[in-house]
């Protein structure tokens, strides 16, 4: 095993992490933004107001993009096997 394997497969499961964290995190930057511009108009500061909306943007987001996220993963997760069977002593 060369040090440029393992830099690879670490970059590969950085570039992963990215892949399967962006769509939530997009989601809930961009909910949370949109309800703290709607408690800076309205001037409520109820916590539940910005708790409530992100957490059901983010139920829909994993439920739509679930299925692409698994799909990543378990790629990620077969080539890496596939990786061991390749590395010899």
């Amino acid at each position: 095993m060369t040090p440029e394997f393992v830099l690879e497969v670490m970059h590969r499961a950085v570039w992963v992490c990215v892949e399967l964290a962006a769509p939530l995190l997009v989601v809930g930057v961009t909910v949370g933004l949109l309800m703290g511009l709607v408690q800076a108009a309205t001037q409520i500061s109820e916590p539940a107001l910005t708790f409530v909306p992100k957490l059901a943007a983010l139920g829909l987001a994993l439920a739509v993009s679930g299925p692409f996220l698994l799909e990543r993963l378990t790629g990620f997760g077969r080539a890496m096997f596939e990786a061991v069977a390749d590395v010899g002593p």
